[in-house]
């Protein structure tokens, strides 16, 4: 499995730590301007709603042609880019392409989505 929901901080620790990617909505107000909405003040890490990525080298092998991608650094994915990003999904069917498109659909009430590198 590709990705992980874990439902608190500490099913997070005993699963293996925070060697993780997190892929994860964004809560600022629709309108924020970009220098805030990746501002690392801005950013709150270990949400229980988030998905996170321990395998690194497989998702970057079978995501990195549908996300534009630093897994090292603060990415921000606009609502308006989810739909297209849903229909690559299903256009190219990567490892647990599934999971992620339902979150994806989750991420549509809010102001997008975040992938937090590690």
């Amino acid at each position: 499995m590709l990705f992980h929901v874990f439902g608190s901080q500490e099913e997070r620790r005993i699963f293996g730590g925070s060697a993780f990617v997190e892929i994860q909505f964004c809560e600022l107000p629709v309108g924020t301007k970009e220098k805030k909405l990746v501002a690392l003040t801005s950013i709150s890490h270990w949400k229980n709603d988030s998905l996170y990525v321990e395998e690194l080298d497989t998702f970057s092998q079978e995501y990195s042609h549908i996300l534009n991608c630093d897994i090292y650094g603060i990415n921000y994915y606009a609502p308006s880019l989810i739909d297209s990003i849903i229909a690559r999904l299903h256009a190219n069917k990567p490892a647990d392409y599934e999971q992620f498109a339902a979150w994806l659909n989750e991420a549509k009430r809010h102001n997008g989505f975040y992938i937090l590198g590690i």
